[in-house]
């Protein structure tokens, strides 16, 4: 079969290489699925690039961490699953870059027949993050303030639309001026350009002096540190990525860790998933079903592209401005 793979860290215009590999066996209490489509997430990327938090390759490498597909063979000990069902698939090692893959049975979701491919293909870790990070870990309260970063992205569009949902009012933040009317129809309270001043100071003329109370952050860098200082004096800020491998500094002040009782958290969704047992897994993706069904957590479709166009496909998810989830399909060979 074919699969994508990598045998060094780098860039993975660089690095990334359309091999062909033995068919994967799946062993006690495995699955091997076919996979539909896959998407190519910034994860996937960071990865590649040896930057995805305590995750170490093992080269050569193989990539994607979600996808679609449907079950093709089951190990000794598998019986909640059956050949043939429609699954997402959660791969936690990579590998979803591939023609078939092998993951714990546990990590399939049967995904209902009236969400399409495109959406299933990123069914479960923009959405669950969403969810799980406004709704549990923050728990954001109605009529609150939260401010979040890169607004304009798949799941930054998500968090507008389950915060409108929700009652809660959204402060956004976005490099380009492009975007701003788009998330304003999506039902952004707020929208501000980074470039147009201090993020800080932006989000105090539009919230007041004292600051928010929820923030969410993939950016940091210079963008997290402004955003921390935004926060109100007993304010979170929630950092669930890396975009810029810079860090946040937030001693450079006193006035932000000698006073009031700020917070800087950490949320990392496959350590999160950990903590639940399979009976709040299933709950946490019925909720994602019901989200999904009203276009709430819904991912914006992109481009598609065969494992033979990966580098044309991986060129396309990083281009500025880019619209749409952008997908792999095997079966576009």
């Amino acid at each position: 079969m074919k699969a994508v793979r990598f045998d060094q860290y780098g860039e993975p215009a660089k690095v990334i290489t359309v091999d062909e590999v033995p068919l994967p066996e799946p062993g006690e209490g495995e699955a091997r699925v076919r996979i539909t489509a896959t998407p190519v997430n910034p994860s996937d990327l960071l990865y590649v690039r040896g930057y995805y938090g305590g995750l170490e390759a093992h080269f050569p490498a193989p990539i994607g961490f979600e996808g679609v597909g449907t079950v093709d063979a089951l190990g000794p000990g598998v019986k909640d699953i059956s050949v043939g069902r429609r699954v997402s698939v959660l791969n936690s090692k990579g590998g979803n870059w591939a023609e078939y893959t092998v993951v714990p049975a546990r990590d399939l979701i049967p995904v209902p027949d009236d969400i399409p491919d495109e959406q299933a293909a990123s069914f479960f870790i923009n959405p669950a993050s969403a969810i799980v990070m406004v709704r549990r870990v923050l728990a954001v309260p109605r009529g609150e303030w939260l401010l979040q970063s890169a607004a304009g992205s798949e799941i930054g569009r998500m968090i507008i639309r389950l915060a409108k949902h929700d009652g809660i009012r959204t402060l956004n933040v976005v490099r380009r001026r492009e975007p701003v009317p788009e998330l304003k129809r999506l039902g952004a309270d707020a929208v501000i350009v980074s470039t147009d001043g201090p993020i800080d100071e932006q989000v105090r003329d539009i919230v007041g002096p004292e600051g928010v109370k929820y923030a969410i952050d993939p950016v940091v860098g210079e963008t997290g540190t402004q955003m921390f200082k935004a926060l109100h004096e007993e304010g979170r800020l929630l950092v669930y990525g890396s975009l810029t491998g810079e860090p946040i500094r937030i001693g450079e002040d006193p006035r932000y860790i000698l006073a009031g009782r700020r917070s800087l958290e950490v949320f990392w969704l496959g350590y999160w998933l950990t903590t639940l047992d399979d009976t709040a897994r299933r709950q946490l993706a019925d909720g994602i079903v019901a989200l999904m069904r009203e276009g709430i957590v819904e991912t914006s479709p992109g481009s598609a592209f065969s494992l033979d166009e990966v580098a044309e496909a991986v060129a396309e998810a990083e281009t500025i401005g880019r619209k749409g989830k952008v997908l792999l399909v095997p079966g576009n060979q």
